[in-house]
């Protein structure tokens, strides 16, 4: 695969990011992705300021590659995260479910690659005013939290192309070879992909939910919790008590409430299938195995290529 925008930005072989998810993006996963081309990502977002540390410098030990860390800005402990991506030497960061203005010039002023997660063209604008180096276009098909306006990704990448000339990486809904080439000709120069890594083998992720993802099946996934912040939970009971309180018409309080603290852990992490809170894309309907990074790496490069090669040869123009 040529080098590109991303590949130059990362110094990575092929431009794939591996999302940053909460309960999923360990070290293991994050360093098995960074071996095999693309960029791991260690979530931050589930993780307590020491275990970050530990995570950082056990994917420094498993892998000579380049790797980042996702910090959601709304962490309530962000002045110890700092300052361990700084102590850690942490050169990528990527931020989310936040105002990039804060920390970005701080970030910049370490060293380090500012990548900013963004739903809409005006908030690519705000990123790139920030200052930082590229964009990540998350559209709604993706599993975790992104915009209330529900922008699918087929519209988002060609608004956030027209609006920013800063390298820009297709999310959400992308989970194959052929959705690459897709996302690439919509104007991305790389995609970030959540979903098909969170059923890695090397995920951290319960084994129970990583079947159910497998198990999926169309329409197992909606956009809920728009009044707090937009998340995509796969259908369970806990999801039937959100919907009830939804069309109860519930305050965020009150949905604040029912959520309650770790759920997302009692789900994805611990494997409560029923009263855990299941995040995941809607390309989990295509999901229908549970693999390891290597193979998934290997079946994503080889559709992108074959996807190219059959567009060329069957080109009606």
């Amino acid at each position: 695969m040529a080098q590109n925008k991303i590949g130059e930005l990362f110094n990575i072989e092929f431009p794939i990011i591996q999302a940053g998810m909460v309960w999923c993006s360990g070290w293991r996963l994050a360093s098995a992705v960074s071996n095999h081309g693309g960029l791991g990502i260690i979530g931050a977002g589930s993780m307590h300021p020491d275990t970050l540390e530990e995570h950082i410098r056990k994917a420094r030990k498993a892998t000579s590659k380049p790797f980042g860390v996702n910090v959601p800005l709304l962490y309530p402990e962000m002045d110890k995260v700092m300052d361990i991506l700084i102590r850690e030497k942490v050169e990528i960061v990527f931020t989310s479910a936040g105002n990039p203005k804060k920390w970005t010039p701080f970030l910049k002023e370490h060293g380090m690659t500012v990548v900013h997660v963004v739903s809409s063209a005006k908030f690519a604008l705000k990123a790139e005013e920030a200052g930082v180096d590229a964009v990540v276009a998350e559209g709604f098909e993706a599993g975790g939290h992104n915009g209330r306006e529900e922008t699918t990704t087929m519209t988002l990448i060609p608004a956030v192309r027209r609006a920013t000339k800063l390298p820009l990486i297709a999310a959400g809904g992308i989970g194959t070879g052929a959705a690459m080439v897709a996302a690439m000709a919509l104007g991305a120069d790389g995609v970030q992909i959540g979903s098909r890594f969170a059923v890695a083998e090397e995920s951290s992720a319960h084994r129970l939910f990583k079947q159910r993802v497998v198990d999926a099946v169309e329409g197992d996934t909606k956009l809920m919790l728009k009044k707090l912040a937009p998340v995509r939970l796969m259908k369970n009971h806990f999801f039937d008590l959100v919907s009830q309180a939804e069309e109860r018409c519930d305050d965020a309080d009150e949905l604040r409430t029912l959520l309650g603290k770790g759920r997302s852990r009692k789900g994805i992490f611990e494997g409560d299938m029923e009263d855990g809170e299941l995040e995941i894309g809607q390309v989990s309907s295509i999901i229908d195995r549970i693999q390891p990074v290597s193979e998934i790496m290997e079946e994503l490069i080889n559709d992108y290529r074959k996807t190219l090669e059959t567009l060329q040869q069957h080109s009606p123009f």
